[in-house]
């Protein structure tokens, strides 16, 4: 169970979203997922700071913020204030990366940095040194309750290789098809935080199911 377990908001009932804030509370994850998407970056809307505030007011966890956005330079501090623990921002969208993560560093923040499905983890050989983690997404990312990527095995451990093979504290997060049936597997891989929305949410018990992903092995 060394693994972390992040519950996603995105398949949270956001009639009551406080309901479900408590939910993950008394439940064995570790951090609360919060993605936030454009309508750019990504063909959707989520989330934005009104409603990340109201959920920081009901947490207990950290708030684990990925922005699907582009230019995510002008929130940062935003993000910060708004109360972000950890903010991961996508590779394909920042044109200076070192700087943006250095930023994120320099506020307080865990620094992450999110590939999508057909980008490869070589091309973050040069970021690891100055980051925290590298959220792979094993679905496209701006909806949930799509499939798992298969190939995406062989990504997380070809990342893995690079982080222990440079001796970095990097951690891996995966987000997109995340089950109880293939979290084992992708423990098993190199991740570190498992990212699961409606495996969560719409399950009958949603305590019993994080349980269940914290102790895949």
């Amino acid at each position: 169970m060394d693994h972390l377990v992040s519950p996603s908001l995105l398949s949270a009932d956001f009639g009551n979203l406080a309901k479900d804030v408590e939910i993950i509370n008394n439940s064995l994850a570790d951090w609360i997922h919060c993605d936030i998407m454009d309508g750019i970056f990504v063909p959707n809307i989520s989330i934005g700071f009104p409603v990340v505030a109201a959920v920081k007011r009901t947490a207990k966890k950290p708030l684990d913020v990925h922005l699907m956005i582009m230019d995510p330079d002008r929130y940062l501090a935003r993000w910060k204030e708004t109360g972000a623990d950890i903010l991961t921002v996508q590779y394909e969208a920042c044109t200076h990366l070192n700087r943006t993560v250095s930023e994120i560093r320099r506020l307080g923040m865990k620094a992450g940095v999110a590939v999508n499905p057909h980008t490869p983890v070589a091309l973050l050989k040069n970021i690891l040194p100055y980051i925290d983690m590298v959220l792979i997404m094993t679905v496209n990312p701006g909806f949930g309750g799509q499939s798992f990527i298969m190939e995406s095995y062989s990504k997380i451990a070809e990342l893995k290789k690079m982080i222990d093979s440079g001796g970095y504290k990097v951690m891996i997060e995966v987000d997109g098809g995340v089950d109880t049936e293939n979290a084992g597997k992708l423990v098993e891989t190199g991740v570190d935080v498992l990212v699961a929305g409606n495996t969560v949410f719409n399950s009958k018990d949603p305590v019993a199911t994080i349980k269940k992903l914290k102790q895949a092995e």
